[in-house]
């Protein structure tokens, strides 16, 4: 199933055709002689999805100025990488739903899930090889070695109730952010971009993969289920002491602070419609929303240094959306 296009008002439209060109380079690394790689693998990925993190590879190389093809090649890596840590994800989630439909793990088995999972990883870094450069591997290596560590400190974090501010935007910053980080460094890199503006690039893709997670949050407790693509109410099922439940734990009263240490504790969504409540009235979801704005400011302004062009437009529009979007 090919990636649709974009509408021409989206901020991806401009890389509509490279795009397309990830998309093949994607199908044409799944194929395996194991049937069942092939058909979990496609299944993951015909799901479509926004493919924020391979667009980022791709817009910040052109608006660098590069001419190639290898940009292509990493943004598929980049999708991969991605991939297989949603496999892994809802595996350990226990999720069901997945951009709107069955999760790998639900339609094939928890077993196969993470064993194809590996497949993607690995498929990842055989490609990753191919481009002929020690300074694009060691980007890639770090951050999926990051992805792996955040992983683990929302595993630890997961039913505390006493988790902070601080310990979930480490979460964050690790295991969402630090992949859009890489996308927009190996764009940057990859064009021959200065040492101070691949930083900056990489800024502006920390900054931005933290401000769509917090968003993701929001929406968890104020989104709706076709439009997100998953159950909401499932952080709350999960355990997971989110911005919008810690915001609360700080600021709600005696009775909302404990019925929600309960329901992180217990792993309860009998209570979401209560929670929701205590959370819309205390404020929590706008404060969040409040901090997703001001990392998406700190994004924006990371890319002062980069020339005009429909590109850095495209760039700049994305930093908005990933604060202003209902999925």
């Amino acid at each position: 199933m090919p990636v649709p296009k974009p509408a021409e008002n989206h901020p991806l439209s401009v890389i509509a055709s490279d795009m397309q060109a990830v998309d093949a380079a994607i199908r044409s690394q799944l194929h395996s002689d194991v049937p069942l790689v092939s058909q979990i693998a496609d299944y993951i990925i015909s799901a479509g999805g926004k493919r924020i993190r391979p667009a980022l590879v791709l817009l910040m190389a052109n608006a660098w100025g590069y001419r190639g093809e290898d940009h292509y090649k990493l943004a598929a890596v980049v999708e991969f990488i991605h991939t297989a840590t949603l496999l892994h994800d809802d595996v350990v989630d226990e999720s069901e739903l997945r951009r709107g439909r069955e999760t790998a793990n639900a339609m094939f088995g928890n077993a196969a899930s993470v064993l194809v999972g590996d497949f993607v990883y690995s498929r990842a870094f055989q490609m990753m090889v191919s481009v002929n450069s020690m300074r694009v591997m060691q980007i890639l290596a770090d951050a999926t070695n990051v992805i792996a560590e955040g992983e683990v400190l929302q595993l630890m974090n997961m039913h505390d109730p006493d988790v902070t501010e601080e310990r979930y935007l480490q979460v964050i910053r690790s295991k969402t952010a630090k992949l859009f980080e890489a996308a927009t460094e190996l764009g940057s890199l990859l064009a021959g971009a200065q040492e101070p503006s691949i930083t900056a690039a990489a800024e502006y893709g920390r900054c931005l993969g933290t401000a769509f997670q917090l968003i993701d949050d929001v929406l968890d407790y104020s989104g709706n289920s076709a439009d997100i693509g998953k159950n909401v109410g499932d952080d709350l099922r999960e355990g997971k002491p989110t911005l919008p439940l810690i915001y609360l734990m700080q600021h709600g009263t005696p009775r909302q602070r404990e019925l929600v240490r309960n329901c992180i504790a217990s792993g309860d969504e009998v209570h979401f419609d209560e929670v929701l409540a205590a959370i819309t009235a205390s404020g929590a979801l706008q404060y969040t929303r409040e901090q997703a704005a001001l990392t998406r400011d700190r994004a924006k302004a990371s890319l002062t240094a980069l020339p005009a062009s429909p590109f850095k437009d495209a760039l700049l529009a994305l930093a908005d959306f990933a604060v202003d979007r209902n999925h």
